[in-house]
């Protein structure tokens, strides 16, 4: 059992934070710290633009924006951080539709229906297709990072503690463990603060009673 997050997954946890934020200061920080971690600029793309869907475009783009220029900047002092790898090409055989819903069901353990989808089928559309389709088939991170990612975007956004506990559900179906999960409060405490950890903690509990 994996009993700590390695440092290039803690160093998701502030930058998917502050993007969620939109605090751009410690993003620009999070950042450089990231990609010292040993973070790929293509990895770290990918945690921006997952978070479109969790945090919005608006967030999504500032947060690329930063890199562009945290990028730019340390080519400037004569570091060269490595590109990382480009995401696979997708299957040919199924739409987005069917392996977003063969990826959905696979993070949550089950099949995933309720009467909110009934009530707005194109949202289950779109987040079978598009979410877990065309994002979370691509493999420059692995599912338990891009959950890591979703959790501390979602930790530090008020008003969405339904869907934190939702996706601390999907992490512990996804290998991040309780252990790891307290190491996470711990980040969101150190990055955030006393009251984002708190809340945040509070959730996990519920979660796991």
């Amino acid at each position: 059992m994996q009993t700590e997050f390695s440092e290039k997954q803690l160093a998701i946890i502030p930058i998917s934070a502050f993007t969620a934020s939109g605090n751009i200061e410690k993003l620009k920080t999070s950042l450089n710290e990231g990609l010292d971690a040993g973070l790929s600029i293509n990895e770290v793309k990918e945690v921006l633009v997952q978070l479109y869907a969790y945090a919005g475009f608006p967030r999504s783009l500032n947060g690329i924006g930063t890199l562009m220029s945290v990028v730019e900047e340390r080519k400037q002092r004569g570091i060269e951080d490595d590109q990382g790898k480009d995401a696979s090409p997708f299957p040919t055989d199924k739409t987005s539709l069917e392996f977003g819903t063969d990826n959905q069901t696979k993070l949550v353990g089950q099949a995933v229906a309720g009467p909110m989808f009934d009530f707005c089928p194109e949202i289950d559309h779109f987040l079978k297709a598009h979410l877990f389709g065309d994002i979370f088939e691509r493999d420059v991170l692995s599912w338990q990072d891009r959950e890591l990612a979703t959790i501390a975007a979602l930790a530090n956004i008020d008003g969405v503690n339904s869907q934190l506990g939702s996706h601390i559900g999907i992490s512990l179906n996804n290998g991040i463990n309780p252990t790891l999960l307290e190491q996470f409060i711990g980040s969101l405490r150190k990055h955030c603060g006393d009251d984002i950890a708190d809340n945040a903690n509070q959730v996990l509990q519920n979660v796991l009673s």
